[in-house]
């Protein structure tokens, strides 16, 4: 099973980034993909922009074959005022000019995390109510609050059990 897998951020130390290639690693010989969204900066999108570009940049159209290539994606989405981060949004949004259905019908696990207690949960919310209308197929979604408290980033492991535990569940969806 090939997996592809991101932090819905730009950050060079994402929390996100930790939560979501954990994750990946519990998924039995799996072939992990790691992206890293710094490699699809482009203009903040626009009609205009579009129109001057006669269409869109190459970055979203090789984020689309990404995702078109793997089996299965794994995206841990950072919070910022509530919302998602503008890097996720842009590329988002530009590839959604390509194809509405930027998910391609692939399953999907939507994670969330942050230092505090809400663990990135407003964003969550948004992007598993959303994803479906984008051809997502969201088998599971899972915050995981006070990151630094429940995760050893020494080990790059989860070390609060009840959230091991409903992690290894929503993998374990993922790959069904």
């Amino acid at each position: 099973m090939k997996i592809l897998t991101f932090a819905a951020t730009n950050s060079q130390q994402s929390i996100n980034l930790q939560l979501a290639r954990y994750a990946a690693t519990m998924v039995p010989n799996a072939e992990v993909e790691v992206l890293d969204l710094n490699n699809y900066e482009m203009p903040i999108y626009s009609p205009e922009r579009e129109a001057a570009l006669a269409g869109q940049p190459p970055q979203a159209q090789q984020f689309f074959d990404k995702i078109g290539q793997a089996d299965a994606v794994i995206v841990s989405f950072a919070e910022h005022n509530g919302s998602y981060t503008a890097a996720y949004k842009n590329l988002f949004d530009w590839t959604s000019r390509i194809d509405m259905k930027v998910y391609q019908n692939k399953p999907m696990l939507l994670l969330a995390t942050s230092p505090g207690p809400g663990g990135a949960s407003s964003v969550l919310a948004a992007a598993t109510g959303s994803a479906p209308y984008f051809a997502a197929d969201v088998k599971a979604s899972l915050s995981v609050p006070s990151f630094f408290d429940n995760f050893d980033v020494a080990n790059q492991e989860l070390t609060n059990a009840d959230l091991l535990q409903a992690l290894q569940q929503a993998v374990q969806a993922l790959t069904q």
